[in-house]
């Protein structure tokens, strides 16, 4: 299964026709590309599943209709099991960026989250998942995240990156994890609760 945020609603591509929700499903095959990021855009639609036959080839398919952006990022705790946040375009979110040119996920998603935060010292201990939605940037891209569980023992202050945009970093515990989580992106509550379920 795919799940892509186009404006924050969900896109499902599924090969199981099970289903548990109100969203409107119709057969991969019959769509109209342009047809369907219309409805998601409405702010009516709930969501949309694709009902697939063959997964991985429609979900090429699907993937050529845009520029596909690799970005890496990681959701970092401390040893207080705080998790750090970034806050930028009046939402709070997880440090992540643009893979550059010759540069593993692994060591972008370091990367990212060392600039944009002003932290070291991070140990990566496993992949959580990867995360799609869609922006419109000169063309229709699709950003493909891929999410790190990294564990930090920093202590010193943290420097939000002001010219990407973050007004302020910082970590945070579990009620105030749970505030922020009221004011964020949906493919981050689902980055947050893969790692709650691990």
């Amino acid at each position: 299964m795919y799940e892509v945020f186009v404006n924050e609603t969900p896109l499902i591509i599924t090969s199981s026709i099970e289903k548990n929700n109100n969203f409107a499903t119709y057969p991969f095959n019959s769509i109209d590309f342009k047809g369907i990021i219309k409805k998601l855009n409405n702010k009516n639609c709930e969501g949309i599943i694709l009902l697939s036959d063959n997964l991985e080839k429609d979900w090429g398919n699907f993937t050529h209709n845009f520029e596909v952006i690799s970005a890496a990022g990681g959701l970092v705790v401390n040893k207080n099991n705080e998790i750090l946040f970034i806050y930028r375009n009046n939402k709070w979110d997880l440090p992540k960026g643009k893979v550059e040119s010759g540069e593993s996920l692994e060591v972008a998603a370091i990367r990212e989250v060392e600039e944009e935060c002003g932290i070291d010292n991070l140990q990566v201990e496993k992949k959580i998942m990867v995360t799609y939605h869609t922006y419109n940037w000169d063309g229709l891209k699709l950003k493909e995240t891929h999410w790190y569980l990294m564990h930090s023992s920093f202590n010193g202050e943290l420097t939000p990156q002001l010219e990407e945009g973050i007004t302020e970093v910082g970590f945070k515990n579990k009620s105030l994890t749970t505030k922020a989580l009221n004011n964020t992106y949906k493919n981050i509550k689902l980055v947050y609760d893969t790692y709650r379920k691990m």
